[in-house]
């Protein structure tokens, strides 16, 4: 049974992304809205890193990290959406055994370096918020490139050995993926062996990865809260708050769809679908938004490039 699992896995060349099983009349208005929803998230993101670039005034370690969230959103969000439109027109909606390997690979590095760097983020507001007169001392330029870095790092080590694990599965019968990219658990539903032991390593690998980032960001937000409550005044409690509201609803969001998504009993496909949209595609066009509408330096910089190309000639 054992070489007769492997012989089939090596045999396996392509799989079918099923994505939404809905009527086929159907397949132009998701295109649509994908293509709406990716336009965004490019004109959003791009946008961003664009202002963040070009206006000294957002030099900051605050801006530094969300230029590199902005990146990370844009990236990982063009590793799902073309792919998932171009499936909405395809008969075959065929993706070869390379490619969703590296579809597999660069969300999981993407998702996983997210992650961390909202960490880093929730880090970062608890030094501005609870230690403002260390705050340039502490939040360096070079430790700020770490941070970052570290989160790039700790995505590649865990995209290699999700990916690894994931890849080695022996795969029999069907090629259909019952999803609209290529994730961990409808791939896991196309293997023939014995998962009980594949899913304790993925596991305990995703709580070794996730755990982290989670106590700093609790316990972050346990000292912020500590520190504005004892603010006197109601205006530099709503100034202090505002700093951190935009930063947390990401949060809210991303691990809130992302635990609903692969915590809970895979006994609904279809809903685990939509959710993973939250993730995959409304979180990075919200972050933008997220960030923009409520920060008035992002505001007032983007005022100023627009006036900046309105007045060449």
């Amino acid at each position: 049974m054992g070489d007769r699992g492997t012989d089939n896995h090596s045999e396996v060349t392509d799989f079918i992304l099923v994505g939404f099983r809905v009527r086929s009349e159907l397949h132009i208005l998701l295109f649509l809205i994908f293509l709406l929803v990716y336009a965004m998230i490019l004109l959003g993101n791009v946008g961003m890193m664009t202002i963040i670039m070009t206006d000294p005034r957002l030099n900051t370690p605050m801006y530094f990290f969300l230029g590199n969230l902005s990146f990370i959103d844009l990236f990982y969000s063009s590793v799902i959406a073309p792919k998932a439109m171009i499936n909405f027109w395809s008969e075959s909606k065929s993706i070869s055994f390379a490619g969703c390997v590296t579809q597999f690979c660069l969300f999981a590095l993407f998702m996983v370096a997210e992650g961390f760097l909202l960490a880093a983020m929730a880090y970062d507001r608890f030094i501005a918020i609870c230690n403002p007169l260390l705050y340039s001392v502490q939040m360096s330029a070079r430790l700020c490139t770490q941070l970052v870095a570290g989160s790039y790092l700790c995505g590649c080590i865990s995209s290699v050995l999700q990916t690894s694990t994931t890849f080695t599965l022996p795969f029999c019968g069907s090629r259909a993926i019952d999803h609209f990219f290529c994730d961990i658990r409808p791939l896991q539903r196309l293997s023939c062996s014995d998962l009980f032991i594949y899913r304790m390593i993925s596991f305990s690998l995703s709580s070794i990865i996730t755990l982290p980032t989670i106590i700093v960001i609790i316990v972050s937000y346990m000292y912020i809260v500590s520190t504005v409550l004892k603010i006197r005044s109601s205006e530099g409690r709503k100034k202090a708050f505002s700093t951190c509201s935009s930063h947390l609803g990401v949060v809210s969001v991303l691990y809130g769809a992302v635990f609903f998504t692969y915590l809970t009993p895979d006994r609904f496909p279809e809903l685990s679908k939509v959710t993973s949209l939250c993730y995959t595609l409304v979180t990075p066009m919200l972050n933008p938004l997220i960030y923009s509408l409520r920060n008035k330096d992002v505001k007032e910089a983007l005022k100023k490039l627009l006036e900046m190309k309105n007045a060449i000639p």
